[in-house]
């Protein structure tokens, strides 16, 4: 795939670039081992002073660089200024609480005085230089949620971003560079897949991170596993939405919505098969289409559209491709389900909802990546349950019930990184975020995400 930014609304190529060659890495692999040795003895409060700085121009850049996702990757511009807003929150929730979340951790000396010792602690230290594999679905937070704390604790990065978001991806070399953190901290690589691998193989980065596909994740994790160096993967998701009978119906389907085509329905944690009891399933079925139906689509510059198009080409094939299926499978488009007629240039799919679903239909254990939205009927909290279990996926999840009992159950029993009870699934710097089966392992945010790549250390005083 060329490095380039094609624009998803016209398909127009604006720009293209020239992948580094072996040279232009090896480079930057020198740079990052000898920052790395450099930065790691930094204090938290310098490393704060630098994200801080970090976090201030990108705050300042907000509307310049919303402007450059949404023509590099779709999203509505509204969708591409709040992204950058996260971002700046984020690195200023690290900057503010690293030192604290990275403290050594000291126990009681009476609880270790069994192994001789007079006193011991653990010490967070910083790894290295990391990879990261990243998404162009949000190309700046996806990239941010890592860099932040990776930064943070100590560590270095090395950015491979999706080729269809080059000018982002240079733009976070340049933000830190313009932030005053050290040459080489943090570096784009402009390379292709097939380039990840020596990369990854290279002694002088010692960990990965991806977001993104299941198979880019199978093989970033096989190499690290040949390797022995530490990866956290972030994958697809298939979220359910359960609907019980308890629920504010009219807040469900408002919510719905918003979770089913948030990024123009290009997100992992969006909300993609709604599990509905049969004694609200109607009513619910008909709030929910009604206004998945009276989305606007069009031009992502536009202040009034509500869904721009899928970031590429093949993206919307391969989404038709499931929605025909299932079609001809037997299930029903109560909304949408085609391309829009009035939108001749890009890779615009109208807000589509499919009832009727079979576990024989490709979109049953799937995921649908565009503003598509599977309706599934079931009678009673069981049914739900084992409807949302039934696929490989478990990112996260959200229900809408005001009974405890049945939330509690949930908790329990619901195979996925989170449950979000009577609104949608996002992410937020306080709080881990990661997926269980097939939706990958580990966890970014919180202080789950900033010790992952540290080396815990154990320090021991001998009595």
């Amino acid at each position: 795939m060329p490095i380039a930014t094609v624009n998803p609304a016209t398909g127009e190529t604006v720009k293209t670039f020239e992948a580094h060659n072996d040279g232009e890495i090896e480079e930057r692999l020198i740079l990052a081992d000898a920052a790395f040795a450099r930065y790691r003895t930094t204090s938290f409060e310098e490393r704060a002073a630098l994200l801080r700085r970090a976090a201030d121009l990108l705050e300042a850049d907000g509307d310049a660089i919303a402007r450059t996702m949404t023509t590099e990757m779709g999203k509505t511009l509204a969708a591409a200024r709040a992204e950058a807003a996260k971002c700046v929150k984020a690195m200023r929730w690290y900057a503010e609480h690293a030192a604290e979340l990275l403290a050594d951790e000291r126990p009681e000396p009476a609880d270790v005085a069994d192994s001789g010792a007079r006193s011991a602690y653990v010490r967070y230290r910083p790894l290295g230089p990391v990879l990261a594999v990243m998404p162009w679905n949000f190309p700046l937070w996806q990239v941010v949620r890592f860099a932040a704390p990776a930064l943070m604790a100590g560590n270095v990065g090395l950015l491979k971003h999706a080729s269809n978001v080059p000018q982002t991806a240079l733009y976070l070399e340049d933000l830190f560079r313009r932030a005053g953190y050290p040459e080489g901290c943090f570096q784009t690589l402009l390379i292709g897949s097939r380039a990840v691998e020596g990369v990854l193989r290279d002694p002088r980065v010692v960990a990965a991170t991806l977001t993104g596909s299941e198979p880019a994740g199978r093989s970033v994790a096989s190499t690290a596993g040949d390797e022995v160096k530490h990866t956290v993967l972030e994958l697809g998701g298939s979220d359910p939405f359960l609907v019980l009978p308890s629920a504010d119906l009219d807040a469900a389907a408002g919510t719905a919505v918003t979770a089913r085509v948030q990024n123009n329905g290009q997100s992992c944690i969006a909300a993609k098969r709604f599990i509905v009891h049969t004694d609200v399933y109607e009513a619910f079925a008909e709030r929910f289409t009604e206004r998945m139906a009276a989305l606007t689509v069009g031009d992502p510059m536009d202040e009034k559209t509500d869904v721009g198009p899928l970031a590429s080409e093949a993206g919307r094939s391969d989404l038709e491709e499931l929605v025909d299926d299932a079609l001809h499978r037997g299930a029903r488009a109560l909304c949408g389900g085609r391309r829009p007629p009035h939108l001749s240039e890009g890779w615009f799919y109208e807000p589509t909802v499919l009832s009727g679903i079979t576990r024989e239909m490709r979109i049953h254990q799937e995921e649908t990546f565009g503003p598509v939205a599977t309706l599934h009927r079931v009678a009673d909290l069981d049914e739900a349950i084992a409807v949302a279990n039934d696929t490989p996926f478990g990112l996260s999840s959200n229900a809408w019930t005001n009974d405890s009992a049945e939330q509690e159950r949930l908790v329990r029993d619901l195979q996925a990184g989170g449950v979000f009870f009577n609104g949608m699934t996002a992410s937020h710097p306080a709080l881990p975020f990661g997926g269980v089966k097939r939706s990958g392992y580990g966890r970014e945010l919180a202080g789950h995400g900033i010790r992952e790549f540290c080396n815990a250390t154990t320090v021991w005083f001998g009595k």
